[in-house]
C-alpha cells in the first residue's frame, strides 16, 4: 500500500526556541516526519509563514498551521499515492491559491511536501538523496558537497556591531570527511584565536553557530579568518567567503558600513576585499531589488556571486537575474519557496543557465536532516548548513559522512 493513510502535525521548537512545525505522513502503517526551520535575514518575495497583522505571528501562527495541516491539507491529500510528489504538492499550491502560499502557510505545505518525499522515497525503496535524485530528473551525478562553514556571525544572526552576516570557511579537498575535519579544527583554532584578542567571553557563539566577536568592519573578520587558517595548518588548502545579507543594512539608497556608501562605492570595496583576502564567494553584496549592480560584481570579479534575497529560490526571479546576468549561483533554501516540487524546478533553470547550486539552511533550524540529503540528490556540490557547532548544524553534518560512507 502506497497510498497517504493520515497526516498529522504538531507544534516543536526550533533552534532559537521559537515555534515551528512538524507534519508527519502516513503510509503503510509508518510515518514519515519532516519539519520546518525558518530564517531571521528573509527576502521580501519568500513564501510566507502565517502572519497577523504583517508581523510573524509565532504561537498563534504556527498552532494555525497545524490545524490547517489537519483539517484542510490532511483531507486533500489521503488516498493519494505518495510517490507522487509533484502531483501532492500542486494540489496543495492550488488549494492555497495565493501566490505566496499565505492562505495555508508555507510553513504547513512544506513540512507535508518534505514528509511526503521521505515516504515516497521508502516505497521506492531508495534513500532519501536517490529519490530526490530521481526526481530531479536530470543528467547530475550524486555528490557530496563541500561545506561552507560560518564561522563568523554578524548582521541579524548576532549581537555585535558587525553589519555583515557570515563569514564562510572552504575547505578544497576531495572528501567531506576530510573537509568536516578541516573545518573543525580551524573552527576550534578560530575560538583560541578570538580569545587571546579580545578575551574570553567573545567567543559567544551566534544563530549559525559561529562566533560573534566584537568586530566591526569586514577586514577585522577576515584577518581573523586568515590568522586561524594559518595556525590550524591550512594556508592554501582552506579558501574564504561571505554572506553580506546587504538589504539588511540597506537604506533610501546607501548601504551603511562605518561609512555611508552609494553601490558603485560598495562595488569597489568589494573588489578590494576579494583581492586582498581572496575570497572565493559572494552571497547577497547588493540589495535585494538590484539586480543591476549584481551584474557589475559578476561582469567585474570571477568570484562566484551568490544570489539568496534577490532570488528566493522563485524561477521567476531566477530567470530575470539569468537574462541580467546578475549572478552565477543560486542559493536554494526550500523554505523560501515551499515545496520541493517547486525548489527542483529552480534547481533545473539554474543548472541550464550554468549556474552553480548551493542548499542552505536557516537561521531559526531543527534536527531534520532534509538538506543532507537534497544537496547529495542534486549533484550540487557545495552546502552551507553553519559552524560545525550545535545540534541542529551538526546533525546535517554528520548525515552527509553516512551518505559518503553508502556512497563507497
Amino acid at each position: 500500500m502506497r497510498v497517504i493513510q493520515s497526516i498529522r502535525a504538531r507544534e516543536i521548537l526550533d533552534s532559537r526556541g521559537n515555534p515551528t512545525i512538524e507534519a508527519e505522513v502516513l503510509v503503510n502503517k509508518v510515518w514519515y516526519r519532516a519539519s520546518v526551520p525558518s530564517g531571521a535575514s528573509t527576502g521580501r518575495h519568500e513564501a510566507l509563514e502565517l502572519r497577523d497583522g504583517g508581523k510573524r505571528y509565532w504561537g498563534k501562527g504556527v498552532r494555525k498551521a497545524v490545524i490547517q495541516v489537519e483539517k484542510i491539507i490532511a483531507p486533500l491529500l489521503i488516498g493519494k499515492d505518495c510517490r507522487r510528489q509533484a502531483e501532492i504538492d500542486y494540489l496543495m499550491i492550488k488549494k492555497d491559491g495565493t501566490h505566496t502560499k499565505s492562505k495555508l502557510g508555507a510553513n504547513a505545505v512544506l513540512a507535508v511536501s518534505l514528509a511526503c518525499a521521505r515516504a515516497g522515497g521508502a516505497m521506492h525503496q531508495q534513500p532519501l538523496y536517490s529519490y530526490i535524485h530521481q526526481l530531479l530528473g536530470i543528467q547530475k551525478h550524486l555528490a557530496l558537497p563541500q561545506p561552507y562553514f560560518n564561522v563568523i556571525n554578524g548582521g541579524k544572526h548576532a549581537e555585535n556591531d558587525l553589519p555583515f552576516q557570515e563569514f564562510f570557511i572552504v575547505p578544497r579537498v576531495k572528501t567531506f570527511a576530510e573537509a568536516l575535519r578541516m573545518g573543525s579544527e580551524t573552527y576550534q583554532v578560530l575560538k583560541k584565536v578570538i580569545e587571546k584578542k579580545y578575551g574570553k567571553l567573545a567567543a559567544n557563539v551566534g544563530d549559525e553557530g559561529g562566533f560573534a566577536p566584537p568586530v566591526k568592519s569586514a577586514e577585522e573578520a577576515l584577518i581573523l579568518l586568515r590568522d586561524s587558517i594559518k595556525a590550524a595548518g591550512y594556508q592554501g588548502k582552506i579558501e574564504i567567503g561571505m554572506d553580506c545579507a546587504a538589504s539588511e543594512f540597506y537604506h533610501k539608497g546607501y548601504y551603511s558600513l562605518l561609512k555611508k556608501m552609494t553601490p558603485p562605492e560598495l562595488l569597489n570595496y568589494y573588489l578590494k576585499l576579494i583581492t586582498t583576502y581572496s575570497l572565493v564567494s559572494l552571497e547577497d553584496p547588493f540589495e535585494q531589488e538590484d539586480f543591476s549592480s549584481f551584474a557589475k560584481l559578476t561582469q567585474k570579479s570571477s568570484i562566484q556571486v551568490v544570489g539568496d534575497d534577490l532570488l528566493c529560490t522563485n524561477v521567476e526571479r531566477i530567470k530575470r537575474a539569468i537574462a541580467a546576468k546578475s549572478c552565477t549561483c543560486l542559493l536554494l533554501k526550500v523554505n523560501q519557496i515551499g515545496t520541493l516540487t517547486e525548489a527542483l524546478d529552480a534547481v533545473r533553470v539554474a543548472y541550464q543557465a550554468g549556474w552553480k547550486v548551493m542548499v542552505s539552511h536557516r537561521s531559526g533550524e531543527t534536527e531534520d536532516t532534509f538538506i543532507a540529503d537534497l544537496a547529495v540528490g542534486i549533484g550540487c556540490g557545495m552546502i552551507k548548513a553553519g559552524a560545525p557547532c550545535r545540534g541542529e548544524r551538526t546533525v546535517k553534518y554528520n548525515q552527509l559522512l553516512r551518505i559518503e560512507e553508502e556512497l563507497k
